[in-house]
This record gives structure tokens, sequence and C-alpha cells, in this order.
């Protein structure tokens, strides 16, 4: 028996551990002292209510014989499957029933998918980058390059014809940068595609975000060509608060074909080989989302965010301190300043004012020099924290 030994290629996951720590030396020498979190990720507002009526009444249904459901279609209820269709045609995007899967979340399509391609397959991905993208190629083998994204190109790097890859990321809005490609930028990264037969992996997760009345696009299939080169894999994660109770969607459009061999299909075989589906119950609750009251409310909560993020701009830009994204992102990517490290910077603001970002070290090595806030926040954690670094930075 041999082991995969490309974990030996990992590196130790030390970011969130070592905030941890630090983070808990800080609140053991100052039990007093309250310390704000805007380094999460993840949500803090709670379900809307026509989640939870929908969520109560699929409950009802299964305590029935008539409304008990067991094993469901592993890629998803149809009832679901049209919400979503509908959604992406206010975009001007059709698609097909059978190209949308739906699962338990984008983090796990992120990892999954790659069983549809060869280890021989060579991976081109920005840096800084969110790390599940490296770590899931690296359990692998598969040889990474990365694009770099820096402050020269607003973190929105752009390929050309020296870059040879087979598989690509991008994540827009972005995660950990908030930096957003236009339909300009994007048609770029569509044509290197098609032009090298590579695949886009489109990582959609934080769309909803996006402007209403933005020109920038909320999926890559706005874009001509892309169902020829592209999938997109969403989450309800960020835009209806399903950190907790986990459902998304992929996307594999029908033209995508490759080697004779169509991945459409392919995933629906791995699918249906691999995962039992979300539950009924979950589905239920994801079908009122994309409701007109249920979009209603998640958009109160959207806004909620989005006016946190406003708030840190605000504060940012008075101290003329550069960043991106907090606009069309939950996230502020912002440089250090004095040109402190991102750990120094981290160190500084946990130290002097009690406030907890994440060191963009972590997120990759142009990352360094950065530090990540983001909007997921209380209003009243978050105009706090924004006024202890007023007060630091005068």
């Amino acid at each position: 028996m041999k082991i995969n030994d490309n974990y030996k290629n990992l590196e130790t996951s030390y970011l969130f551990s070592t905030v941890k720590r630090k983070v808990k030396e800080f609140c053991d020498k100052n039990p007093d002292k309250k310390v704000i979190r805007l380094g999460i990720g993840d949500v803090t507002r709670p379900l809307c209510k026509s989640v939870i009526a929908a969520m109560h009444n699929a409950v009802d249904e299964m305590g029935t014989y008539k409304g008990f459901h067991g094993y469901g279609p592993e890629q998803g209820y149809d009832f679901l499957k049209e919400k979503i269709q509908s959604y992406y045609l206010k975009n001007n995007v059709k698609l097909e029933l059978n190209e949308i899967f739906i699962s338990d979340g984008a983090k796990s399509d992120v990892g999954n998918i790659l069983d549809l391609f060869s280890i021989e397959n060579k991976v081109l991905i920005p840096d800084p980058v969110y790390p599940a993208y490296v770590d899931t190629n690296i359990m692998n083998g598969r040889k990474i390059t990365y694009i770099k994204a820096d402050k020269e190109n607003d973190f929105l790097p752009i390929p050309n014809d020296s870059y040879k890859a087979d598989i690509a990321y991008i994540c827009s809005p972005n995660n950990p940068t908030g930096a957003v490609y236009t339909k300009e930028q994007l048609k770029i990264w569509v044509d290197w595609a098609l032009k090298n037969n590579a695949i886009i992996i489109y990582d959609a997760a934080y769309e909803c975000f996006i402007e209403r009345d933005s020109e920038l696009p909320k999926s890559i299939f706005e874009i001509e060509g892309a169902k020829k080169c592209a999938l997109e894999i969403c989450s309800l994660s960020k835009m209806a608060g399903f950190t907790g109770t986990r459902c998304g969607y992929t996307v594999v459009p029908n033209d995508l074909n490759f080697d004779d061999m169509n991945l459409n299909k392919m995933w629906l075989r791995r699918q249906t080989t691999k995962f039992n589906g979300v539950a009924y119950i979950i589905q239920r609750g994801a079908e009122a989302v994309f409701s007109e009251e249920g979009q209603k409310e998640i958009r109160e909560n959207i806004n909620y965010y989005k006016n946190n993020a406003r708030i840190m701009a605000q504060t940012l830009t008075k101290h003329n301190i550069y960043f991106t994204g907090g606009v069309n992102s939950p996230y502020i990517w912002l440089k250090c300043p004095n040109n402190m490290g991102s750990w120094e910077f981290f160190d500084y603001l946990l130290n002097e004012i009690g406030i907890v970002g994440t060191p963009g070290a972590g997120f990759g090595k142009f990352g360094e020099g950065y530090l990540r806030l983001t909007a997921f926040g209380t209003y009243e954690d978050t105009k706090e924290a924004m006024e202890r670094l007023d007060k630091l930075l005068s």
C-alpha cells in the first residue's frame, strides 16, 4: 500500500491557526479589551424568513407518507434548477436544466471538479488566491503556474500568449482582493482559453454583491464563446447565508467537449457515482431564495454587508490607504501603511486597537504587504472598529 505522497507538498495551514493563537494570547493578556473580528469570511445575518418558512414546510412534508422524500436526484431537483435557470435569464444567460448541478457548496465542487481532468494538466492560478484552488491541485500532483495579481494590474491579471496551461482559475468578485473583471477583460480570458484548448473554472460565489446597475458581468456565460471553454461554480453561502446549511450549484455547459469526451456527461456520471445529492429540505429552502420575496429579503442582508464595506472604505480613503474591493464585494484588500508586512500590520492592529484582519501573505507570495478585511460583521462592530482605526491613523 502506498499513500498519495503529494500531501507532503502541501504548505502547513498556518494562516488561520496562527491568527487564532495570536488572538487568544491577546485576549488572555487583555481580558477586558473588546476584540473586533474583521477577518472572518463567514456571514453573521440569519437566514431570511422565506427560507425558514420553506424549510419548515419541507420538514412537515417529510413527516407524512405522501410528502416523504428519500433519495433524490444527485444533480438536484428540477424545482430548484428551474429557479436558477430563471435567475440566469435575468442576465440574458440561457441555460438548459441539465447544465445545472446542485451541490453542497462551492468549496466541494472546486475540489471535486478536478476528477474530470488528467493529473498531467498544467494549471494557471492567480496569486494572491483562495487557497483551495492551490491545495486541491497539489493533492493531485499537478504542476501550477502562478499569474501575478498586484497593484499594477488592479489585482486583475490578464493572460497572454506566454501562458500555456490546460486549466485556469478565475474568481470574480475575487476572494481575497474584492477585484471584479469587466466583460472586456473576461473576453480576453475566454479567447485565451479557446486558443489554448483550456478550461476555465470560474468561481462566481460573490456575484450577488455586484451592483445591479453595474455593467460588470455576474456570470462568465455573459461572454461570447464561454460555454465552449468555461464552467461556473456558485454558492448560496454568501448570497443567502447558507454557510451552515450548505447548498450551491455548478453550471457545466453541454458544449464543453475535449478529447472526444463531453464534460457535462462526465460530471453527471461523477456526481451520480460519488454524491447522493443535497437534502430535500435544504433544496426547498434554496428554492425560496430565488422567489420574489426571498430575493427582496436577501437583498436587504447583502445591502447590510455592503454598507459595512462602505464604512470601511470611507475610513481608508480618508487616510489615503490604497485598497481594492468594498463596492462590488464584501472584501476589502488594503495596502499595509508605512511599508509594513502583512503580519506586522496584523499585530499592530490587534495590539493597539483590538482589530483582527487576515494577513494577505496567507493568500500567496504576492499578498505580502496587504491585509484583508471583511464586511460580514455587525454594523455596530464595523462602525466601532473604523472609529478605532481612524483615531489610530490620525
